[in-house]
């Protein structure tokens, strides 16, 4: 029995950490409390987990209660503590709370008139808690997003908008506020913090309605909750790859289940698991009924000529590949070795405009070699090429025509990001050469899209290597030909894939996986051990292995695919299946990183 008019005992989860403490108060408060408490003579918050007996050393008081979660919150914190194996305390660091005001009425009228097939499309989304708007580039989905968001906020609710990167913000930010004005507000982690608190102030006293953000926006203190919606859904970077392993796009079908509002997916590539999971709506062609016509060629020299003619015509032209710098590898043509990082298992990349050569995992950068530090060779093949060298080839075949890079060597903020957009509509690039940055989204249009190496994509060691490159293809090849027809050339050996349409690709690859009792048959986990002394990471692995083995069966364990990176040794197990949750709770250890619903196997 707890002592009456006494010191109550909380055991406390301290917000942002897996560490967990026991602190005093004369206060009674319940479970799922946020309090502000003193650790290591700093102030911090830590979420109340129960309350407990006495215990036999002096404790801390509990300064004061700074928020109580809702049974809603309080699930959601619950879900995603245990499904993605991460502690209370670093769960619950991924929201914000506060108190908001109750919500005024607004009557906002956009000027939006729907076609006939997209006010279908806009019924089924408002009829389905969850539907996929399966639409094609251009075929006007952001307009049925827009009149979704009008309809909650006319019912007196709020909306939140996801996008799968801040690049993309910009562009919807316009899109956005031309209709609903400054009841919209913009979020993801380079705002600033000054900015942040604004929002944050504009959402408790319900100026603000409608957020569009990256993926923390779900987390976000929504007064009256009325819709999710998830664009480019099929994005890889919806799902969080440190800290809590978290996709956005799942947590969000799991919040339109706990709050009961609408949650609708939109892509021109949905994802082969949702798209067996959920209802979907087929929204075919663009605005403007144009086509693009499809060439394939078997190396870069090909696409030259097609280039040259649609420079002629003061047309534009987007050439996408998957590799940054001027070449992925470079390999003594004595011992045939590539240079690699001295902290990380990979071969470093060529930059030839500064004379370097860098570590797209860790950012080691050093100087290009002048004999090969393996077997003092002089002389070098450089293999895979990449967008920088695209960039000086074309600039010596077309030296009068503006030509930029397009990746994260060159867009490296918001601001060069936007600028580069802009002078690219303004016709002042000719020509834009990148990596999957071109494919993420962005409103323009060009006469012609060349997408380089492709075969890369489609060969990687991973179930979803098909998917991806598909998607790949579809999503740059929709950038062109939006007002009038274009056209798409593809690098590839595998031609008669890349004539597959998209539609047909799910319903082969549903079959594939099924056979193969892959994702949505199944689920994957991987858990991750890493350390500095390889035999420890080992070890460990060993460990969990040897206790998983006799509880549940494992696909593989071993050495990562890529063993070392940062100086650190890597070590994973893999699982492949249903209900393995439990077990991996019972033998997994602090030092275990375990990444449910992995997306990346490197």
């Amino acid at each position: 029995m707890f002592e009456v008019n006494s010191l109550n005992f909380y055991e406390c989860a301290i917000v942002g950490t897996p560490s967990v403490f026991t602190y005093q108060s004369i206060e009674n408060f319940t479970p799922f409390s946020i309090v502000e408490v003193t650790l290591r003579n700093k102030i911090v918050q830590a979420l109340i987990i129960k309350k407990i007996q006495k215990p036999n050393f002096k404790c801390l008081d509990i300064t004061k209660l700074i928020y109580q979660l809702n049974e809603n919150e309080q699930k959601i914190v619950n879900f995603i503590s245990y499904y993605y194996f991460t502690s209370l305390g670093e769960a619950v660091s991924l929201f914000i709370f506060q108190q908001n005001k109750k919500l005024q009425n607004l009557n906002i009228k956009t000027e939006i008139e729907l076609t006939t097939k997209q006010k279908e499309a806009f019924e089924f989304c408002e009829n389905n808690q969850t539907s996929i708007l399966f639409g094609d580039t251009g075929s006007g989905k952001t307009e049925i997003y827009i009149k979704l968001i009008e309809k909650v906020i006319n019912e007196n609710k709020t909306a939140i908008l996801l996008l799968p990167e801040i690049a993309i913000t910009s562009q919807m930010e316009k899109r956005l506020k031309k209709y609903f004005g400054e009841i919209v507000a913009i979020w993801h982690s380079k705002i600033t913090k000054p900015k942040k608190t604004k929002i944050l102030k504009g959402l408790k006293e319900g100026k603000i309605r409608i957020v569009a953000g990256a993926r923390s926006a779900l987390f976000l203190p929504m007064e009256n909750l009325g819709t999710i919606i998830v664009d480019e859904f099929h994005d890889d970077s919806y799902k969080s790859q440190s800290g809590v392993r978290y996709n956005a796009k799942d947590l969000a079908i799991y919040f339109g289940k706990v709050y009961n509002v609408s949650v609708v997916l939109g892509s021109a590539t949905p994802l082969v698991s949702d798209f067996y999971k959920h209802p979907y709506f087929r929204l075919k062609g663009n605005f403007y009924n144009s086509k693009n016509r499809f060439e394939f060629v078997s190396n870069f020299e090909e696409s030259l000529r097609k280039i040259e003619n649609t420079l002629k015509e003061n047309q534009q032209v987007i050439i996408f590949i998957p590799t940054r710098a001027n070449f992925k590898y470079m390999i003594c043509a004595k011992c045939g070795e590539a240079i690699k990082c001295p902290f990380c298992d990979v071969s470093m990349s060529v930059h030839s405009n500064n004379r370097t050569m860098k570590c797209h995992y860790c950012n080691y950068t050093t100087k290009i070699p002048a004999v090969c530090p393996n077997c003092g060779g002089e002389n070098f093949l450089n293999e895979r090429i990449g967008s920088s060298e695209i960039v000086e080839i074309l600039k010596t075949y077309f030296p009068n025509k503006r030509i930029e890079k397009f990746d994260r060597d060159i867009i490296t903020s918001k601001t060069r990001l936007d600028k580069t957009l802009k002078e690219f509509n303004d016709k002042k690039i000719d020509v834009l050469v990148g990596t999957q940055m071109l494919s993420k989204g962005h409103d323009y249009d060009v006469k012609l899209a060349v997408i380089l190496d492709i075969d890369f994509v489609l060969n990687m060691p991973d179930y979803r290597a098909r998917e991806r490159a598909l998607s790949l293809v579809v999503q740059v090849a929709g950038r062109a030909g939006r007002r009038e027809n274009g056209e798409v050339l593809i690098q590839t050996q595998n031609e008669d894939f890349f004539k597959e349409s998209y539609d047909e690709f799910i319903k082969e690859e549903l079959e594939f996986r099924k056979m193969l009792n892959y994702p949505p048959f199944s689920r994957l986990a991987k858990l991750e051990f890493s350390d500095k002394n390889p035999n420890n990471a080992q070890n460990e692995m060993f460990k969990v292995k040897n206790c998983l083995e006799k509880k549940y069966p494992i696909l593989g364990f071993g050495p990562s695919p890529i063993t070392k990176i940062s100086n650190k040794y890597r070590y994973q197990i893999l699982i492949k299946g249903v209900n393995f949750h439990k077990f991996i709770w019972e033998c997994k250890s602090d030092k275990t990183k375990v990444d449910m619903d992995v997306v990346n196997f490197i």
